[in-house]
């Protein structure tokens, strides 16, 4: 019953975004003026959903390398201990951290979520 709730609740905003121009604006950089790694999440998707994906990738690129990195972890079958999992989560959470820093600095502009047409 949750996912369909979501589901309907992102439909929702799909439909608001699409046909009225309302989306979801990203609170830490409305508070900060910083981009939180997660800044053009909303926006990739929808730029996934209209099959251009160089522009899904422009908004947010880390999404799309721990996608790829999933995929291929469940691909080669890993079967992590429960101490490797909690590592490998530590890792990611870095990766994140540091791609959220990375972001903000002017010379990794390139990272920040980029308009492509």
């Amino acid at each position: 019953m949750k996912k369909i709730i979501f589901v309907v609740i992102c439909f929702c905003f799909l439909f608001l975004y699409l046909k009225v121009g309302i989306y979801i604006p990203c609170l830490f950089r409305k508070l900060t003026g910083f981009y939180c790694p997660g800044c053009g999440i909303t926006r990739m998707f929808l730029s996934i959903l209209q099959l251009d994906f160089y522009q899904a990738f422009r908004y947010n690129p880390l999404v799309f390398i721990l996608f790829v990195g999933v995929i291929l972890l469940k691909i080669l079958r890993f079967n992590f201990s429960k101490k490797s999992k909690k590592y490998v989560s530590y890792f990611l959470l870095v990766i994140v951290i540091f791609y959220g820093v990375l972001r903000n600095i002017e010379m990794f502009s390139y990272l920040q979520p980029t308009i492509i047409h």
